[in-house]
């Protein structure tokens, strides 16, 4: 077995088990492995390892990925921040797009969005921590935002996504997790279909399933530290 097939399983017993203590089904959570800044043959090896999902940050390099492996059963998420002039090679490429934070990059993406393919399946970020440095639109903001994206063609709303800062401690971890959870509640009240939490990471997938996450993404854990980021 590889270092990153072992690297794999183990993230996902640490799945089943956060599921098991939040007597949560294991299959109500997904894994996607962050293969940012690592090489296609990691890549292959998580593939070769059962894994389908993947996560890429930086356009360039995530789109060479996505060509490269047009003959493998994978499905590529983008999670990163976009720009308005490469929502097209995104929208062409990706399956989902993971941090919609203003309504120009959804229509972007949905004007550009291939016909022929499936519709894009997006979740809108929010700045639950409130860093000036993170990407994300301000809790507040978040309803009015996912109405207008719902709306446009080519694209499906799946929910929402969110970076909370760091912590080592678990409460401090789970608040912001419970904020984006609430959030999504209060929008499925008022009569938005959304069914997923894209939150928790390698440090902290224990708190954000036990807040109800239904993706995880994970990249550390799996392929190690982080190699130098592509431009």
């Amino acid at each position: 077995m590889s270092a990153i097939a072992g690297n794999l399983q183990a993230v996902l017993v640490r799945i089943a088990d956060a599921c098991r203590h939040s007597g949560r089904p294991p299959d109500s959570v997904r894994l996607l492995a962050v293969s940012k800044t690592w090489p296609l043959d990691c890549v292959l090896a998580a593939a070769t390892a059962g894994q389908r999902a993947f996560g890429e940050n930086y356009v360039q390099e995530g789109t060479a990925k996505a060509v490269a492996t047009r003959d493998r059963d994978l499905e590529w998420h983008f999670i990163g921040p976009l720009q308005s002039n490469k929502t097209r090679t995104v929208a062409e490429h990706f399956a989902w797009v993971h941090s919609i934070d203003r309504l120009k990059i959804a229509e972007r993406l949905a004007a550009q969005r291939p016909a022929e393919l499936p519709p894009l399946q997006v979740c809108v970020q929010v700045n639950v921590s409130g860093e000036a440095s993170k990407s994300g639109c301000r809790p507040d903001e978040a309803t009015a935002l996912c109405r207008a994206v719902a709306a446009l063609p080519h694209l499906r709303l799946r929910g929402l996504m969110a970076i909370p800062e760091p912590s080592d401690d678990v409460a401090a971890q789970r608040a912001p997790f419970r904020h984006l959870r609430e959030l999504a509640e209060e929008m499925r009240a008022a009569g938005l279909a959304i069914d997923t939490l894209s939150m928790g990471m390698s440090h902290d997938l224990e708190a954000a399933v036990a807040e109800g996450a239904t993706i995880v993404r994970i990249g550390t854990a799996i392929f190690g530290e982080r190699q130098a980021q592509t431009p």
